[in-house]
């Protein structure tokens, strides 16, 4: 019981120094603005913003937008490094779907992985 009295701090402080160096890694790789990136997206598609996030897709980290047009949602991304428009397509009811469970997917990845890292504390 000394002994993880002794542990239990030193594993809290390495899971928030990794948890900031995860941070600091993505804050880097993202030079755009959420501002900038949504004046490209609509740009692209001129309509009405239904969701942004900035996401990791493919590696590579990007500002998504669900725009609603007159033809459907827009699905549109922008590099979140250099402001480009990545993509552009209209997403149907099943791509949604699919986008769904695969983000529900991640966060059950993610939360798992965050509850290893926690010391167990009794």
């Amino acid at each position: 019981m000394k002994l993880f009295s002794k542990v239990a701090p030193v594993l809290t402080l390495l899971a928030l120094a990794l948890s900031l160096s995860a941070q600091s890694k993505d804050a880097k790789t993202t030079r755009v603005s959420m501002a900038d990136a949504r004046k490209t997206a609509l740009a692209s598609s001129n309509g009405k913003i239904k969701s942004e996030e900035l996401e990791k897709e493919k590696g590579k980290q990007i500002y998504s937008f669900d725009i609603e047009m007159p033809d459907g949602l827009h699905e549109v991304n922008v590099d979140a490094a250099t402001g480009k428009l990545i993509d552009d397509k209209i997403e149907n009811a099943a791509d949604e779907a699919k986008e769904a469970a695969q983000d529900k997917k991640e966060a059950a990845k993610k939360a798992k992985k965050a509850a290893a890292t926690k010391p167990n504390v009794q």
